[in-house]
């Protein structure tokens, strides 16, 4: 019985010896890539090297991108507070299969309310991530989180009215009219795949984390003063603590990305590339408008000019429409929080929706 063994035991090691035996080149190969990965290509290197390249090939911008970047960044503060406090305290207390079962049963009501909040919330595509964030961490339906992501970024009051000045009422109703169609269209399409077993864990397994210490084995209800438990202690300092560092490292990136855009990229150059009429200009327009980062209060007067010029009405609302849903930064802090498949329905459905806005909007009008 011993020969076996030995046996087994000195020819799996020869096998598996002989199998993982690579040339030096192909290990040196694997080892360049993951210290690419893990030092160059990180979040971090990129949100510090990024402004520090800006200072040696181009010192006269450095500060136009670094002041850029971090006023951006100070606006959103407030809600990554907010939503990281929210968080920590929901998951201390044990709240979130709580909050997660408020849902059971009622997902086209949560749809519904999500798209018409999103319609009113005050977000920017990148201010929205903090509380989608929240969402996913207390187990909200991800039809409904859909819904109040594609909705949010494009209407609020601010916006609804420097749109009605600079392309009046018409376009700002229809604008705000498609941003809830659009997140009612969202959700819809999501709970659909939902029930055929699509999505069953949207958040990556690195972003905002979903345990927390459970309801009170006694009531069956989250403790709402945690600070009473040393455990639940603890874990509020360990959620706020993670979840903060989350948060303020992709949305760091998004800024600095959001800041060499605007700087290197000026927005009149992306408004002209999407003149025209027709079928095939809305098309260009949605598809140049989702990397492009050009913000509701600048889009207005400049799309405004391209009308005059001959632009459509239907090619610059589908502009619009995905330039706020999904630009190069809100693709950065979005890629972070869910998987690779909710990303892609994310973009597919801002893409078609703001497609359709478009010859809606040019037939109707």
């Amino acid at each position: 019985m011993t020969d076996i063994v030995d046996l087994q035991d000195t020819s799996s090691s020869c096998c598996s010896g002989g199998a993982n035996t690579e040339p030096p080149s192909n290990s040196k190969l694997k080892a360049g890539l993951q210290f690419l990965r893990k030092h160059v290509l990180s979040t971090w290197a990129i949100v510090l090297g990024a402004p520090l390249l800006v200072l040696l090939l181009d010192q006269p911008q450095f500060w136009n991108v670094v002041t850029f970047a971090i006023k951006a960044f100070g606006g959103t503060a407030p809600y990554i507070a907010f939503a990281v406090l929210l968080i920590a305290w929901l998951k201390a207390a044990g709240a979130e299969a709580y909050i997660g079962k408020a849902f059971e049963g009622r997902e086209a009501q949560a749809i519904v309310l999500a798209a018409m909040f999103g319609g009113l919330a005050p977000f920017c595509s990148c201010e929205v991530i903090p509380f989608v964030a929240g969402l996913l961490a207390v187990g909200a339906p991800i039809s409904a989180i859909m819904a109040f992501w594609l909705s949010s970024p494009l209407i609020d009051p601010p916006t609804l009215l420097i749109t009605a000045g600079a392309l009046g009422w018409n376009f700002a109703i229809g604008k705000a009219v498609f941003a809830v169609a659009l997140g009612l269209f969202g959700g819809v399409i999501v709970a659909l795949i939902s029930r055929t077993g699509g999505f069953k864990t949207p958040a990556r397994a690195a972003s905002i984390s979903g345990c927390g210490c459970g309801a009170s084995p006694k009531t069956g209800r989250p403790v709402w003063s945690f600070w009473k438990e040393a455990e639940r202690s603890s874990t509020f300092g360990t959620e706020l603590k993670s979840n903060a560092l989350f948060l303020v490292k992709w949305l760091a990136l998004a800024y600095v990305l959001e800041a060499l855009l605007v700087t290197y990229v000026p927005a009149d150059l992306i408004a002209g590339v999407v003149g025209g009429n027709g079928l095939g200009s809305i098309v260009i327009s949605a598809l140049v408008g989702m990397p492009a980062y050009l913000n509701s209060y600048v889009a207005p007067p400049l799309l405004a000019g391209l009308m005059e010029q001959g632009m459509s009405s239907g090619a610059a609302m589908a502009f619009m429409i995905a330039g706020a849903v999904s630009s190069i930064p809100a693709m950065a802090a979005v890629w972070s929080l869910v998987k690779p498949t909710v990303f892609a329905t994310y973009l597919g459905l801002g893409f078609v929706g703001a497609v359709l806005s478009g010859l809606i909007f040019q037939a109707v009008v």
